[in-house]
């Protein structure tokens, strides 16, 4: 079984995060200084939540907030799903799918241990497809 462990094993372990005390102009720049599209959201080691461009499109842009005057813990997405390094790629594609989310955080004995993104799954996805039809055709060619 494939789990979000072998994932992460060809992805950077840089964690980006801000505090709630962000401004979501502030956040917006270490989101595109890093070409990011998503923030944790932590307070001291704590996850309290996550940002991201959908937040930023539908409770700033929409609602005429103002970017510089509103704090992080106004809009981001407090009701979190977490996965661990043990959770099946599968798993992670169903929760993704079913809560209409792009990015999971991973938590393990209540430490970020990083975030995947519904990229990662793909590109993960489509190098196990093809390292599989790369063994059956040299099973077959033999």
């Amino acid at each position: 079984m494939k789990t979000v462990k072998h994932i992460v094993q060809n992805k950077s372990n840089t964690i980006y995060s801000v505090s709630p005390d962000t401004s979501v102009l502030d956040a917006l720049q270490v989101m595109m200084d890093n070409n990011i599209s998503a923030l944790l959201v932590m307070e001291d080691q704590t996850l309290k939540g996550i940002f991201t461009e959908r937040d930023y499109a539908r409770k700033i842009i929409l609602q005429g907030k103002s970017s510089k005057e509103t704090l992080i813990a106004e809009v981001m997405t407090a009701d979190l799903e977490t996965i661990g390094f043990n959770s099946s790629v599968d798993d992670c594609m169903k929760i993704m799918t079913n809560r209409h989310i792009r990015h999971l955080p991973i938590v393990e004995d209540g430490k970020v241990g990083g975030m995947i993104s519904i990229g990662d799954l793909v590109k993960f996805v489509i190098e196990d497809q093809k390292q599989t039809i790369e063994q059956l055709q040299s099973y077959i060619s033999s």
